[in-house]
């Protein structure tokens, strides 16, 4: 076979580029010529690849415009009015504005702390010897056993430990609480001590007097520490009261850590669950206020007597005293 022939459109040399149209040497280095830009006495433009310097900023006109932004639905005297009425009616954090691309110092700062009360009242533990609850014992009699939760942390953690009474807890409530009341009052820290601190001390006594002017027999108050709402079952069970109220803390969240629940069951058993039992909730300084609770808790319970049975198929009389909430 013959060896292949190098023709000159193939043959590349550092000097010249060699095609079939044409021969032209390479470019040599020298001076370079100047610019057109350098010819109109202009600055000659950026390097190729480089980045354009970035034109200057009316620092003026950027305020201004985030505080338009910042203003939003409150700009001028209607926004200002709207929010204003709007706030009247909810807690919500609305129209609260920005800093930048954050919440502004003052906002921030309320947020953080709402939401430490939020985790401080779950981990509380319930005190009667000091504090807010500490004239009720006296005065009522109050006294405090556990559920079947060992402590805070397991309480957290296995909430069926709180459905239920522990053994000393059990023995406690049957020895110091007369049963077969007309009403039987129990007061459990839930998930927010501080609501309890907070609302128990003025509703307690206003409840048991107001059922007692009503002519109802009422039981030994006590409270619960751990508790949850399945607790009126086995309250039900060893005491046999009519209907069984629980005062309860609810789950706190950043509008307030303080709202109270008041669960009602007409003769509680074993096996009960939610839809066997009624509820009025949000009882706190901006909610359901103490007077309001004491007349609903009563009117519900009345009728829950009345119809013999409680749950979802009672319903509160919107014309009665839960119309009088606002």
């Amino acid at each position: 076979m013959p060896e292949p022939q190098v023709t000159p459109a193939t043959l590349v040399t550092p000097a010249t580029l060699v095609t079939p149209a044409t021969t032209r040497p390479l470019a040599e280095p020298g001076p370079t010529s100047p610019s057109r830009s350098a010819e109109r006495d202009e600055p000659p433009g950026p390097p190729i690849g480089a980045t354009p310097a970035p034109e200057p900023v009316d620092t003026a006109a950027v305020r201004s415009a985030e505080r338009t932004e910042r203003a939003g639905a409150t700009a001028g005297p209607a926004g200002a009015a709207f929010a204003q009425r709007v706030r009247a009616v909810t807690p919500a954090r609305l129209f609260l504005g920005r800093s930048g691309t954050s919440l502004r110092t003052a906002d921030q700062l309320t947020l953080r702390a709402d939401h430490a009360a939020a985790q401080d009242a779950v981990h509380a533990v319930l005190d009667l010897e000091h504090g807010p609850l500490a004239p009720l014992v006296d005065a009522l009699g109050l006294f405090a056993v556990d559920s079947a939760a060992p402590d805070r942390s397991g309480y957290l953690r296995r909430p069926d430990l709180g459905r239920r009474l522990s053994a000393t807890g059990r023995a406690e409530v049957t020895r110091r609480c007369p049963p077969g009341a007309d009403l039987q009052v129990v007061v459990g820290d839930g998930l927010s001590v501080a609501a309890v601190d907070a609302q128990v001390p003025a509703l307690l006594p206003a409840l048991l007097d107001a059922a007692r002017e009503a002519g109802w027999s009422v039981g030994q108050v006590f409270a619960v520490r751990n508790a949850r709402v399945g607790l009126l079952n086995e309250i039900g069970e060893l005491l046999d009261p009519a209907v069984a109220v629980l005062l309860v803390g609810e789950r706190p969240g950043l509008v307030t850590a303080e709202s109270l629940s008041a669960y009602l069951a007409w003769r509680p058993r074993p096996g009960h669950t939610d839809a066997d039992r009624n509820l009025i909730s949000n009882i706190h300084a901006r909610g359901v206020d103490v007077p309001a609770a004491v007349a609903r808790i009563l009117a519900l319970a009345t009728a829950l007597r009345g119809v013999g049975t409680s749950g979802v198929l009672v319903k509160e009389d919107p014309a009665g005293p839960a119309a009088l909430t606002g």
